[in-house]
Protein backbone atom coordinates (compact mmCIF):
# COMPACT_ATOMS: atom_id res chain seq x y z
CA UNK A 1 0.00 0.00 0.00
CA UNK A 2 0.97 3.90 -0.65
CA UNK A 3 2.60 5.53 1.91
CA UNK A 4 -0.05 8.19 3.51
CA UNK A 5 1.30 11.84 3.17
CA UNK A 6 1.06 14.01 6.12
CA UNK A 7 -2.39 14.37 8.17
CA UNK A 8 -4.37 17.27 7.85
CA UNK A 9 -6.38 19.01 10.52
CA UNK A 10 -10.84 19.42 9.93
CA UNK A 11 -9.96 22.91 8.99
CA UNK A 12 -5.89 23.95 8.10
CA UNK A 13 -6.87 27.38 9.21
CA UNK A 14 -6.99 26.21 13.12
CA UNK A 15 -3.39 24.38 12.99
CA UNK A 16 -0.82 23.95 9.91
CA UNK A 17 -0.65 20.55 8.20
CA UNK A 18 1.32 18.23 10.52
CA UNK A 19 4.28 16.42 9.32
CA UNK A 20 4.32 12.73 9.34
CA UNK A 21 7.22 11.40 11.21
CA UNK A 22 9.33 9.15 8.72
CA UNK A 23 7.34 10.75 5.61
CA UNK A 24 9.72 11.32 2.59
CA UNK A 25 8.03 14.86 1.94
CA UNK A 26 9.11 17.82 4.62
CA UNK A 27 5.86 20.07 3.32
CA UNK A 28 4.23 21.12 0.48
CA UNK A 29 5.55 24.22 -1.21
CA UNK A 30 3.35 27.02 -2.22
CA UNK A 31 3.66 26.37 -5.73
CA UNK A 32 2.54 22.70 -5.28
CA UNK A 33 -0.24 23.86 -3.34
CA UNK A 34 -1.52 26.22 -5.65
CA UNK A 35 -1.16 23.90 -8.26
CA UNK A 36 -3.29 21.25 -6.46
CA UNK A 37 -6.01 23.93 -5.92
CA UNK A 38 -7.12 23.72 -9.59
CA UNK A 39 -7.35 22.25 -12.87
CA UNK A 40 -10.27 19.44 -11.47
CA UNK A 41 -13.18 18.92 -13.10
CA UNK A 42 -16.69 19.30 -12.07
CA UNK A 43 -17.82 15.78 -10.74
CA UNK A 44 -20.77 16.57 -8.88
CA UNK A 45 -24.23 13.64 -9.86
CA UNK A 46 -27.20 15.32 -10.81
CA UNK A 47 -29.11 12.14 -11.84
CA UNK A 48 -28.86 10.27 -8.63
CA UNK A 49 -32.24 8.52 -8.03
CA UNK A 50 -33.58 7.04 -4.02
CA UNK A 51 -31.59 3.63 -2.88
CA UNK A 52 -34.29 1.23 -3.74
CA UNK A 53 -35.14 1.01 0.14
CA UNK A 54 -35.95 4.61 0.65
CA UNK A 55 -39.39 3.94 1.36
CA UNK A 56 -39.17 1.37 3.61
CA UNK A 57 -36.34 3.59 5.69
CA UNK A 58 -38.89 6.32 5.82
CA UNK A 59 -41.40 4.19 7.28
CA UNK A 60 -39.12 2.99 9.78
CA UNK A 61 -38.03 6.71 10.80
CA UNK A 62 -41.93 7.61 11.14
CA UNK A 63 -42.64 4.58 13.27
CA UNK A 64 -39.27 5.36 15.37
CA UNK A 65 -40.26 9.18 15.64
CA UNK A 66 -43.65 8.33 16.59
CA UNK A 67 -42.56 5.98 19.26
CA UNK A 68 -40.44 9.10 21.00
CA UNK A 69 -42.57 11.92 20.48
CA UNK A 70 -41.30 15.02 21.70
CA UNK A 71 -37.51 13.52 22.41
CA UNK A 72 -34.30 14.20 20.32
CA UNK A 73 -32.97 10.99 19.04
CA UNK A 74 -29.43 10.06 17.74
CA UNK A 75 -28.04 7.49 16.04
CA UNK A 76 -24.67 7.03 14.88
CA UNK A 77 -22.95 4.78 11.83
CA UNK A 78 -19.81 4.32 14.17
CA UNK A 79 -16.34 5.18 13.41
CA UNK A 80 -13.19 3.95 11.81
CA UNK A 81 -11.07 1.80 14.04
CA UNK A 82 -7.55 1.12 13.71
CA UNK A 83 -6.23 -2.16 13.19
CA UNK A 84 -2.79 -1.32 13.48
CA UNK A 85 -0.69 1.76 13.42
CA UNK A 86 -2.38 3.74 10.92
CA UNK A 87 -4.46 1.09 9.08
CA UNK A 88 -8.01 0.95 9.70
CA UNK A 89 -10.59 -2.61 9.59
CA UNK A 90 -12.75 -2.01 6.97
CA UNK A 91 -15.86 -0.39 8.22
CA UNK A 92 -19.51 -1.42 8.95
CA UNK A 93 -21.78 1.11 10.06
CA UNK A 94 -23.86 0.65 12.96
CA UNK A 95 -26.78 -1.93 12.43
CA UNK A 96 -29.51 0.91 14.09
CA UNK A 97 -27.80 3.45 11.20
CA UNK A 98 -28.17 1.63 8.31
CA UNK A 99 -31.63 0.13 9.34
CA UNK A 100 -32.65 3.22 9.28
CA UNK A 101 -30.76 5.31 6.89
CA UNK A 102 -29.58 2.87 4.27
CA UNK A 103 -26.43 4.59 4.37
CA UNK A 104 -23.29 3.13 5.16
CA UNK A 105 -20.55 5.46 5.65
CA UNK A 106 -18.61 6.29 8.97
CA UNK A 107 -18.84 9.70 10.90
CA UNK A 108 -22.31 9.17 9.80
CA UNK A 109 -25.50 10.85 12.08
CA UNK A 110 -28.87 10.48 12.04
CA UNK A 111 -30.86 13.29 13.88
CA UNK A 112 -34.11 13.49 14.67
CA UNK A 113 -35.57 16.49 16.28
CA UNK A 114 -38.61 17.20 17.77
CA UNK A 115 -41.22 19.15 16.12
CA UNK A 116 -44.72 19.87 17.26
CA UNK A 117 -45.88 17.14 14.75
CA UNK A 118 -43.31 14.93 14.95
CA UNK A 119 -39.52 15.06 14.03
CA UNK A 120 -37.61 16.85 11.43
CA UNK A 121 -34.52 14.64 10.12
CA UNK A 122 -31.39 15.18 9.19
CA UNK A 123 -28.08 13.37 7.97
CA UNK A 124 -24.85 14.53 9.01
CA UNK A 125 -22.27 13.21 7.14
CA UNK A 126 -18.89 14.36 6.18
CA UNK A 127 -18.52 16.38 2.89
CA UNK A 128 -16.67 15.83 -0.14
CA UNK A 129 -13.34 16.60 0.62
CA UNK A 130 -11.80 20.09 0.43
CA UNK A 131 -9.70 21.15 -2.46
CA UNK A 132 -9.04 24.68 -0.94
CA UNK A 133 -6.88 24.04 2.10
CA UNK A 134 -5.71 19.94 0.15
CA UNK A 135 -7.56 18.16 2.59
CA UNK A 136 -8.14 15.99 -0.77
CA UNK A 137 -4.71 15.08 -0.97
CA UNK A 138 -2.95 15.43 2.50
CA UNK A 139 -5.06 13.88 5.01
CA UNK A 140 -5.03 10.00 5.12
CA UNK A 141 -9.14 9.93 4.91
CA UNK A 142 -9.18 12.44 1.67
CA UNK A 143 -10.53 11.40 -1.67
CA UNK A 144 -7.46 10.51 -3.14
CA UNK A 145 -6.42 8.35 -0.40
CA UNK A 146 -9.75 6.65 -0.02
CA UNK A 147 -11.94 7.53 -2.75
CA UNK A 148 -14.61 9.73 -3.92
CA UNK A 149 -17.48 10.09 -1.29
CA UNK A 150 -20.91 11.72 -1.43
CA UNK A 151 -21.56 15.43 -1.49
CA UNK A 152 -24.38 16.88 0.91
CA UNK A 153 -26.62 17.36 -1.73
CA UNK A 154 -26.41 13.63 -3.41
CA UNK A 155 -26.68 12.35 0.10
CA UNK A 156 -29.99 13.77 0.18
CA UNK A 157 -31.31 12.52 -3.23
CA UNK A 158 -30.15 9.11 -2.48
CA UNK A 159 -31.50 8.52 1.24
CA UNK A 160 -34.46 11.44 1.24
CA UNK A 161 -32.82 13.05 4.23
CA UNK A 162 -31.88 16.57 4.48
CA UNK A 163 -28.09 16.50 4.93
CA UNK A 164 -25.65 18.52 6.82
CA UNK A 165 -21.75 18.66 7.77
CA UNK A 166 -21.10 15.94 10.76
CA UNK A 167 -18.49 18.33 11.46
CA UNK A 168 -21.02 21.18 13.18
CA UNK A 169 -22.60 18.50 14.85
CA UNK A 170 -20.51 17.90 18.46
CA UNK A 171 -21.49 22.16 19.40
CA UNK A 172 -25.24 21.36 18.00
CA UNK A 173 -25.79 18.82 20.05
CA UNK A 174 -23.69 20.61 23.31
CA UNK A 175 -26.63 23.37 22.90
CA UNK A 176 -29.18 20.84 22.91
CA UNK A 177 -32.44 21.09 25.20
CA UNK A 178 -35.00 19.08 25.94
CA UNK A 179 -34.93 15.13 26.25
CA UNK A 180 -31.89 13.55 24.71
CA UNK A 181 -31.68 9.25 23.27
CA UNK A 182 -28.82 8.47 21.90
CA UNK A 183 -27.88 4.78 20.42
CA UNK A 184 -24.29 4.14 22.98
CA UNK A 185 -21.69 2.40 21.79
CA UNK A 186 -21.07 3.66 18.14
CA UNK A 187 -19.40 7.21 18.28
CA UNK A 188 -17.79 8.54 21.59
CA UNK A 189 -17.59 12.30 20.27
CA UNK A 190 -21.36 12.09 19.60
CA UNK A 191 -21.37 10.51 23.55
CA UNK A 192 -19.34 12.95 24.40
CA UNK A 193 -21.32 16.13 23.47
CA UNK A 194 -24.05 14.52 25.50
CA UNK A 195 -22.82 13.26 28.78
CA UNK A 196 -24.94 15.61 30.01
CA UNK A 197 -28.44 15.07 28.59
CA UNK A 198 -28.61 11.30 28.45
CA UNK A 199 -29.10 8.26 31.14
CA UNK A 200 -28.41 5.15 30.48
CA UNK A 201 -31.70 3.77 31.12
CA UNK A 202 -33.53 5.66 29.01
CA UNK A 203 -30.58 5.25 25.91
CA UNK A 204 -31.68 1.28 26.39
CA UNK A 205 -34.78 1.82 25.46
CA UNK A 206 -34.33 2.99 22.24
CA UNK A 207 -31.62 0.59 21.76
CA UNK A 208 -34.28 -2.17 22.90
CA UNK A 209 -36.97 -0.44 20.60
CA UNK A 210 -34.65 -0.11 17.51
CA UNK A 211 -33.91 -4.03 17.95
CA UNK A 212 -37.48 -5.03 18.50
CA UNK A 213 -38.35 -3.19 15.46
CA UNK A 214 -36.84 -5.42 13.16
CA UNK A 215 -38.20 -8.90 14.75
CA UNK A 216 -40.67 -8.61 11.89
CA UNK A 217 -38.69 -8.43 8.09
CA UNK A 218 -40.74 -6.56 5.60
CA UNK A 219 -40.46 -7.43 1.63
CA UNK A 220 -37.26 -5.15 0.92
CA UNK A 221 -35.91 -7.18 3.88
CA UNK A 222 -36.92 -10.80 2.87
CA UNK A 223 -36.01 -10.13 -1.11
CA UNK A 224 -31.96 -9.22 0.64
CA UNK A 225 -32.34 -12.25 2.79
CA UNK A 226 -33.37 -14.57 0.29
CA UNK A 227 -30.41 -13.13 -1.87
CA UNK A 228 -28.30 -13.72 0.84
CA UNK A 229 -29.05 -17.31 0.75
CA UNK A 230 -29.02 -17.80 -2.90
CA UNK A 231 -25.40 -16.37 -3.14
CA UNK A 232 -24.69 -18.87 -0.19
CA UNK A 233 -26.05 -22.03 -1.79
CA UNK A 234 -23.42 -21.11 -4.61
CA UNK A 235 -20.84 -20.61 -1.81
CA UNK A 236 -21.25 -23.74 -0.77
CA UNK A 237 -21.32 -25.26 -3.94
CA UNK A 238 -17.54 -23.51 -4.73
CA UNK A 239 -16.52 -25.19 -1.93
CA UNK A 240 -17.45 -29.11 -2.86
CA UNK A 241 -15.76 -28.45 -6.28
CA UNK A 242 -12.82 -27.75 -4.84
CA UNK A 243 -12.84 -30.25 -1.70
CA UNK A 244 -9.65 -31.99 -3.19
CA UNK A 245 -7.51 -28.77 -2.71
CA UNK A 246 -8.76 -28.59 0.87
CA UNK A 247 -7.17 -31.81 1.25
CA UNK A 248 -3.78 -30.88 -0.54
CA UNK A 249 -3.78 -27.49 1.96
CA UNK A 250 -6.38 -27.37 4.81
CA UNK A 251 -9.64 -25.60 6.40
CA UNK A 252 -8.42 -22.15 4.67
CA UNK A 253 -8.71 -23.16 1.59
CA UNK A 254 -12.84 -23.63 2.08
CA UNK A 255 -12.54 -20.11 3.84
CA UNK A 256 -10.94 -18.90 0.93
CA UNK A 257 -13.09 -20.28 -1.45
CA UNK A 258 -16.63 -18.85 0.39
CA UNK A 259 -15.11 -15.40 1.13
CA UNK A 260 -15.03 -15.47 -2.96
CA UNK A 261 -17.74 -15.59 -3.20
CA UNK A 262 -19.07 -13.28 -0.57
CA UNK A 263 -17.01 -10.55 -1.82
CA UNK A 264 -17.92 -11.12 -5.82
CA UNK A 265 -21.72 -11.27 -5.08
CA UNK A 266 -22.16 -9.26 -2.11
CA UNK A 267 -20.24 -7.23 0.65
CA UNK A 268 -19.05 -9.33 2.88
CA UNK A 269 -19.29 -12.87 4.63
CA UNK A 270 -21.89 -12.23 7.35
CA UNK A 271 -20.00 -13.66 10.00
CA UNK A 272 -16.40 -15.62 10.25
CA UNK A 273 -16.93 -18.97 8.33
CA UNK A 274 -16.99 -22.12 10.61
CA UNK A 275 -15.03 -24.27 8.29
CA UNK A 276 -14.51 -27.49 10.55
CA UNK A 277 -13.02 -30.96 9.80
CA UNK A 278 -12.86 -33.50 11.61
CA UNK A 279 -12.71 -33.30 15.27
CA UNK A 280 -12.96 -29.53 14.58
CA UNK A 281 -16.81 -29.95 13.59
CA UNK A 282 -17.24 -30.51 17.48
CA UNK A 283 -16.01 -26.76 18.22
CA UNK A 284 -19.17 -24.38 17.97
CA UNK A 285 -16.99 -21.80 16.85
CA UNK A 286 -14.19 -22.89 14.96
CA UNK A 287 -12.94 -19.73 12.95
CA UNK A 288 -9.57 -20.40 12.95
CA UNK A 289 -10.25 -22.90 10.38
CA UNK A 290 -6.14 -24.07 10.23
CA UNK A 291 -6.54 -27.57 10.58
CA UNK A 292 -6.59 -30.33 7.88
CA UNK A 293 -8.58 -31.35 5.59
CA UNK A 294 -8.87 -35.60 5.33
CA UNK A 295 -11.34 -37.68 2.92
CA UNK A 296 -13.22 -39.64 5.34
CA UNK A 297 -13.76 -36.79 8.13
CA UNK A 298 -16.82 -34.57 8.12
CA UNK A 299 -16.78 -31.19 7.11
CA UNK A 300 -19.02 -28.86 9.16
CA UNK A 301 -19.64 -25.84 7.27
CA UNK A 302 -21.28 -22.94 8.93
CA UNK A 303 -21.14 -19.37 6.51
CA UNK A 304 -23.36 -16.96 5.02
CA UNK A 305 -22.89 -14.73 2.45
CA UNK A 306 -23.47 -10.93 3.57
CA UNK A 307 -25.62 -8.89 0.78
CA UNK A 308 -24.58 -5.14 -0.06
CA UNK A 309 -27.33 -4.08 2.12
CA UNK A 310 -26.06 -5.75 5.56
CA UNK A 311 -28.49 -8.84 5.05
CA UNK A 312 -26.69 -12.07 5.76
CA UNK A 313 -27.43 -15.84 5.31
CA UNK A 314 -26.88 -17.86 8.41
CA UNK A 315 -26.43 -21.84 6.93
CA UNK A 316 -24.70 -25.06 7.82
CA UNK A 317 -24.24 -27.77 6.31
CA UNK A 318 -22.02 -31.50 7.30
CA UNK A 319 -20.29 -32.61 4.70
CA UNK A 320 -18.68 -36.06 4.01
CA UNK A 321 -15.16 -34.53 2.34
CA UNK A 322 -14.81 -38.30 0.76
CA UNK A 323 -18.32 -37.82 -1.10
CA UNK A 324 -20.21 -40.80 1.28
CA UNK A 325 -20.78 -40.87 4.61
CA UNK A 326 -19.90 -44.10 6.94
CA UNK A 327 -22.75 -45.53 8.83
CA UNK A 328 -22.30 -44.24 12.09
CA UNK A 329 -21.96 -41.29 10.27
CA UNK A 330 -24.81 -40.98 8.45
CA UNK A 331 -26.47 -42.48 11.87
CA UNK A 332 -25.62 -39.17 13.56
CA UNK A 333 -26.61 -37.34 10.55
CA UNK A 334 -29.80 -38.30 9.74
CA UNK A 335 -30.88 -38.11 13.50
CA UNK A 336 -29.86 -34.04 12.89
CA UNK A 337 -32.14 -34.33 10.10
CA UNK A 338 -34.92 -35.19 11.86
CA UNK A 339 -34.45 -32.97 14.48
CA UNK A 340 -34.08 -30.24 11.99
CA UNK A 341 -37.29 -31.56 10.42
CA UNK A 342 -39.15 -31.51 13.25
CA UNK A 343 -38.41 -28.08 14.22
CA UNK A 344 -38.94 -26.53 11.03
CA UNK A 345 -42.28 -28.19 11.16
CA UNK A 346 -42.96 -25.95 14.30
CA UNK A 347 -42.23 -22.57 12.80
CA UNK A 348 -45.84 -21.23 11.68
CA UNK A 349 -47.42 -18.19 12.86
CA UNK A 350 -49.21 -18.24 16.29
CA UNK A 351 -46.59 -20.61 17.46
CA UNK A 352 -44.13 -20.17 21.00
CA UNK A 353 -40.84 -19.07 19.35
CA UNK A 354 -39.83 -22.02 21.80
CA UNK A 355 -41.84 -24.59 20.01
CA UNK A 356 -39.13 -25.31 16.98
CA UNK A 357 -36.33 -25.96 19.85
CA UNK A 358 -37.86 -27.94 21.87
CA UNK A 359 -39.72 -30.14 19.13
CA UNK A 360 -35.80 -30.38 17.93
CA UNK A 361 -34.61 -31.55 21.14
CA UNK A 362 -37.09 -33.87 22.45
CA UNK A 363 -35.81 -35.75 19.15
CA UNK A 364 -32.27 -35.93 19.98
CA UNK A 365 -32.75 -36.92 23.17
CA UNK A 366 -34.72 -39.59 21.85
CA UNK A 367 -32.22 -41.38 19.97
CA UNK A 368 -29.65 -40.25 22.80
CA UNK A 369 -31.43 -42.58 24.91
CA UNK A 370 -32.41 -44.92 21.70
CA UNK A 371 -28.47 -45.38 21.31
CA UNK A 372 -27.82 -45.89 24.98
CA UNK A 373 -25.63 -42.96 25.42
CA UNK A 374 -28.05 -41.32 28.31
CA UNK A 375 -29.91 -42.88 30.47
CA UNK A 376 -33.63 -42.14 29.68
CA UNK A 377 -36.72 -42.04 30.09
CA UNK A 378 -36.87 -39.02 27.87
CA UNK A 379 -38.88 -36.77 29.73
CA UNK A 380 -36.64 -37.45 31.91
CA UNK A 381 -33.84 -36.07 30.36
CA UNK A 382 -35.12 -33.04 28.95
CA UNK A 383 -36.53 -32.11 32.46
CA UNK A 384 -32.72 -32.36 33.62
CA UNK A 385 -31.32 -31.24 30.08
CA UNK A 386 -28.92 -33.73 29.90
CA UNK A 387 -29.22 -34.06 26.30
CA UNK A 388 -27.06 -30.99 26.28
CA UNK A 389 -23.52 -32.21 26.63
CA UNK A 390 -24.42 -33.34 23.21
CA UNK A 391 -26.33 -30.52 21.54
CA UNK A 392 -24.67 -27.84 23.67
CA UNK A 393 -26.65 -24.86 22.23
CA UNK A 394 -29.79 -23.07 21.14
CA UNK A 395 -31.85 -24.60 18.01
CA UNK A 396 -31.69 -21.06 16.68
CA UNK A 397 -31.88 -17.68 16.48
CA UNK A 398 -33.28 -14.61 14.66
CA UNK A 399 -31.94 -13.34 11.56
CA UNK A 400 -31.18 -10.26 9.33
CA UNK A 401 -28.69 -7.36 9.89
CA UNK A 402 -27.33 -8.96 11.97
CA UNK A 403 -26.57 -13.20 11.98
CA UNK A 404 -27.76 -13.08 15.66
CA UNK A 405 -30.61 -10.09 14.78
CA UNK A 406 -32.56 -8.51 17.48
CA UNK A 407 -30.48 -9.25 20.31
CA UNK A 408 -31.02 -6.57 22.14
CA UNK A 409 -35.41 -7.51 22.17
CA UNK A 410 -36.96 -7.85 25.71
CA UNK A 411 -37.15 -11.16 26.52
CA UNK A 412 -40.77 -11.44 26.46
CA UNK A 413 -40.64 -10.29 22.93
CA UNK A 414 -38.18 -12.64 21.91
CA UNK A 415 -37.26 -15.78 23.27
CA UNK A 416 -40.91 -15.84 25.33
CA UNK A 417 -42.74 -14.48 22.46
CA UNK A 418 -45.20 -15.71 19.42
CA UNK A 419 -43.81 -16.22 16.16
CA UNK A 420 -45.51 -13.45 13.04
CA UNK A 421 -45.65 -13.89 9.33
CA UNK A 422 -42.67 -11.97 8.46
CA UNK A 423 -39.81 -13.22 11.48
CA UNK A 424 -36.63 -15.05 10.20
CA UNK A 425 -35.45 -17.22 11.99
CA UNK A 426 -32.45 -19.99 11.76
CA UNK A 427 -33.34 -23.74 12.65
CA UNK A 428 -30.28 -25.28 13.57
CA UNK A 429 -30.26 -28.65 15.90
CA UNK A 430 -26.97 -30.38 16.40
CA UNK A 431 -24.96 -33.56 17.91
CA UNK A 432 -21.31 -33.15 19.09
CA UNK A 433 -19.47 -35.35 20.65
CA UNK A 434 -16.10 -34.22 21.56
CA UNK A 435 -12.79 -35.74 21.28
CA UNK A 436 -12.08 -36.24 24.82
CA UNK A 437 -15.53 -37.96 25.85
CA UNK A 438 -15.20 -40.69 27.64
CA UNK A 439 -18.93 -41.03 27.85
CA UNK A 440 -19.60 -42.04 24.57
CA UNK A 441 -18.25 -45.51 22.83
CA UNK A 442 -14.85 -44.24 21.07
CA UNK A 443 -16.08 -44.81 17.23
CA UNK A 444 -18.34 -41.63 18.34
CA UNK A 445 -15.42 -39.47 19.34
CA UNK A 446 -14.84 -36.57 16.99
CA UNK A 447 -18.06 -36.40 15.36
CA UNK A 448 -19.80 -33.71 15.32
CA UNK A 449 -22.78 -32.59 12.96
CA UNK A 450 -25.03 -29.61 12.58
CA UNK A 451 -27.69 -28.27 10.00
CA UNK A 452 -29.06 -25.40 9.66
CA UNK A 453 -31.50 -23.87 7.41
CA UNK A 454 -33.53 -19.86 7.28
CA UNK A 455 -37.20 -20.35 8.04
CA UNK A 456 -39.40 -17.16 6.88
CA UNK A 457 -42.58 -17.28 8.99
CA UNK A 458 -45.43 -17.27 6.02
CA UNK A 459 -49.26 -16.78 6.89
CA UNK A 460 -50.02 -20.45 6.82
CA UNK A 461 -47.03 -22.09 7.85
CA UNK A 462 -43.01 -21.50 6.74
CA UNK A 463 -41.17 -21.03 4.06
CA UNK A 464 -37.39 -22.35 3.70
CA UNK A 465 -34.97 -19.97 1.83
CA UNK A 466 -32.23 -21.84 1.87
CA UNK A 467 -34.35 -25.52 0.92
CA UNK A 468 -31.79 -25.32 -2.94
CA UNK A 469 -29.29 -26.61 -0.42
CA UNK A 470 -29.54 -30.20 0.01
CA UNK A 471 -30.17 -31.97 3.32
CA UNK A 472 -31.22 -35.58 3.31
CA UNK A 473 -28.59 -37.77 3.35
CA UNK A 474 -28.73 -39.62 0.27
CA UNK A 475 -29.23 -36.00 -1.19
CA UNK A 476 -26.32 -34.24 0.08
CA UNK A 477 -24.18 -37.22 -1.12
CA UNK A 478 -25.46 -37.08 -4.77
CA UNK A 479 -25.25 -33.46 -5.30
CA UNK A 480 -21.91 -33.35 -4.30
CA UNK A 481 -20.95 -36.55 -6.76
CA UNK A 482 -23.03 -34.24 -9.42
CA UNK A 483 -20.65 -31.44 -8.29
CA UNK A 484 -17.11 -33.71 -8.44
CA UNK A 485 -18.67 -34.42 -12.58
Amino acid sequence: MAEELPETPETAEEEPIKQRKNGLYPGVSDELAANMRSGWADTELHELEPIPQAAETAARRAALSARFPGERLVVPAGNLKTRSNDTEYAFRASVEYAYLTGNQTEDGVLVLEPTADGHRETLYLLPRSNRENGEFWLDGQGELWVGRRHSLTEAEKLYGIPASDVRELAGRLREATGPVRVVRGHDAGVEAALTDKVTAERDEELRVFLSEMRLVKDDFEIGELQKAVDSTVRGFEDVVKVLDKAEATSERYIEGTFFLRARVEGNDVGYGSICAAGPHATTLHWVRNDGPVRSGDLLLLDAGVETHTYYTADVTRTLPIGGRYSELQKKIYDAVYDAQEAGIAAVKPGAKYRDFHDAAQRVLAERLVEWGLVEGPVERVLELGLQRRWTLHGTGHMLGMDVHDCAAARTETYVAGTLEPGMVLTVEPGLYFQADDLTVPEEYRGIGVRIEDDILVTEDGNRNLSAALPRRSDDVEAWMASLKG
